[in-house]
């Protein structure tokens, strides 16, 4: 997949988890776990870069071959972090950039791999991304769980954290209703249009920031992942489990 650029955002001063991106997970950092799954995704090696604001990982990043950039210490975003790297390394604007989270050590290469090639074969899509079918009435109902709203050809028509969407005659039917996962791949000339955008009232209401592209009529399109995506690393609680289930699979 040379036309495909991969970014992973990887910050070291998380509220919840400080130095997130160089814990050890079988003896190799969060990050380069991420790096690895791209690489299993047929992503090339000199197409993938982590963005940091941080010497720490930019130094443990770069003695393992991996190009790293450092970005400013003030996005609010790893999305504007990621347009930060597209700057700096001169993207054509019409190149496709994915953004991959730094936190997400067991995301299928498969799942990269299928959101890459909906993006190259989407072009009608500023932005692409990916979702899953919700399983349980526990995760329709969940505030955590971030909500996709769907419409033809995948077309995203909104995100929330409430449960939706409702089925009028049966309120526990949860059918239609799918989870969004946060992978993204964008345009260059897209992704230098949404940053140029500053916070949008839905956005800061839901803490959704993909609702500021579809607010100012953005196009997001949305794959349909069948497959199990485990849920990417946030606190200590989340660390200790996934470190648990990557030593039963050894990843």
């Amino acid at each position: 997949m040379s036309s495909i650029k991969v970014v992973i955002p990887a910050r070291y001063g998380s509220s919840r988890l400080e130095g997130k991106p160089l814990l050890q997970l079988l003896g190799k950092s969060i990050v380069l776990h991420v790096v690895e799954r791209c690489k299993e995704a047929g992503i090339a090696n000199e197409d993938i870069f982590v963005a940091t604001d941080d010497k720490r990982i930019l130094s443990a990043i770069e003695s393992c071959g991996v190009q790293v950039v450092m970005t400013s210490d003030k996005h609010q975003s790893g999305t504007d972090r990621i347009c930060e790297v597209a700057n700096k390394m001169g993207w054509e604007n019409d190149a496709v950039v994915l953004n991959v989270q730094g936190d997400e050590p067991m995301i299928p290469p498969k799942l990269i791999s299928n959101v890459a090639s909906f993006a190259l074969a989407h072009c009608e899509y500023a932005i692409t991304t990916a979702v899953v079918p919700i399983l349980n009435m526990e995760e329709f109902i969940n505030p955590n769980v971030v909500k996709a709203i769907l419409g033809e050809g995948g077309r995203a028509l909104y995100f929330t954290r409430g449960a939706a969407p409702v089925n009028r005659d049966s309120s526990d039917d949860y059918s239609l209703a799918k989870r969004h996962i946060g992978i993204y791949g964008y345009r260059v000339a897209a992704l230098k249009q949404f940053c140029s955008y500053k916070e949008d009232t839905l956005e800061n209401c839901e803490k959704l920031e993909q609702l500021r592209a579809l607010s100012h009529g953005m196009t997001i399109g949305a794959l349909v992942y069948k497959g199990d995506v485990p849920h990417g690393i946030d606190t200590i609680v989340d660390y200790e489990n996934i470190k648990l289930l990557m030593q039963r699979e050894k990843i």
